[in-house]
């Protein structure tokens, strides 16, 4: 029962945390939709050009960014490029066991700088994919978008809007959340654990598919892993890479593009295991 009650009030809390970051990502938007000109709209995608730059720098940060950024995305206020960097650069719940482990502040450093340095190359490369090789437009700012997924009802006002987005999010989090932390409680971090073989591609995919589980767990587990000497550099990156926390759980809520969805989704996934297996081979080890 005890353990019922842990799980819940982690899950309750991992949940209210993310909310000023929702309110305020969807605040900004609803401002822009409905209160800047289109002359600021397009100065504002027009940055996009930095977004990877910026978007790596601020991943780094733990707790929520990503989540945010997830519905910028959906908005379309930030590019793929972008959310991808916001993406490989999140830490989530990875910097704050490694304080409370007392790992060594040099590969604390050199993590969160590897994983920075990822997310900028890997987003400037998916902008030049998208642009240039696929053709992929840049599309015009529409938070409606989201407004006809959610009916949030947002003729009645920017800050009623940005509440309804935010509570529904939130309580679509907390739902799904409190499953996966259910099924990752019964079934324990050591049977998450022998998933993880020391063969190259195995070891990096495994670690990706683990890490994309949609919630904090998922990078504790692996972080632990890392540290009792489990797993190796190669495999912690990959594993941390695709780790997201909620920020896929918003993707899949979001908009009727389930084409679009499944292409991040598995994007995210190949780009953390290439990048896991180019770590093992150039063999860097902290």
């Amino acid at each position: 029962m005890d353990g019922i009650m842990d799980i819940l009030a982690d899950t309750i809390w991992d949940s209210l945390r993310l909310i000023p970051f929702l309110f305020l990502a969807y605040l900004a938007m609803e401002a822009l939709e409905h209160k800047a000109g289109e002359k600021a709209r397009r100065r504002i995608q027009g940055a996009g050009k930095l977004g990877p730059l910026w978007g790596a720098a601020l991943g780094v940060i733990p707790h929520g960014f990503s989540a945010a950024a997830s519905g910028l995305y959906m908005g379309r206020v930030i590019t793929l490029g972008t959310l991808m960097s916001i993406y490989l650069s999140t830490s989530e719940e990875m910097l704050p066991v490694l304080l409370a482990e007392h790992a060594e502040i040099g590969v604390i450093l050199k993590i969160l700088g590897l994983k920075m340095l990822i997310g900028i190359i890997s987003g400037y490369l998916v902008e030049l994919v998208c642009r240039k090789m696929l053709r992929v437009q840049v599309h015009e700012m529409d938070i409606h978008a989201i407004c006809e997924t959610e009916h949030c009802g947002c003729e009645s006002g920017i800050l009623k809007s940005a509440v309804s987005h935010t509570v529904k999010i939130c309580l679509y989090i907390f739902l799904v959340s409190l499953v996966l932390n259910v099924v990752i409680g019964l079934m324990g971090e050591e049977r998450l654990g022998m998933l993880f073989v020391d063969i190259p591609l195995v070891g990096e995919m495994a670690a990706a598919l683990v890490g994309l589980i949609p919630n904090c767990a998922s990078s504790v587990v692996i972080t632990e892993l890392y540290l009792d000497g489990v797993i190796g550099t190669s495999q912690l990156m990959a594993g941390l890479l695709v780790n997201t926390g909620v920020g896929v759980l918003i993707i899949l809520r979001q908009g009727h593009n389930r084409k679009e969805k499944l292409g991040i989704i598995g994007a995210l996934y190949g780009i953390a295991v290439v990048w896991g297996l180019v770590i093992r081979a150039v063999g860097v080890v902290f």
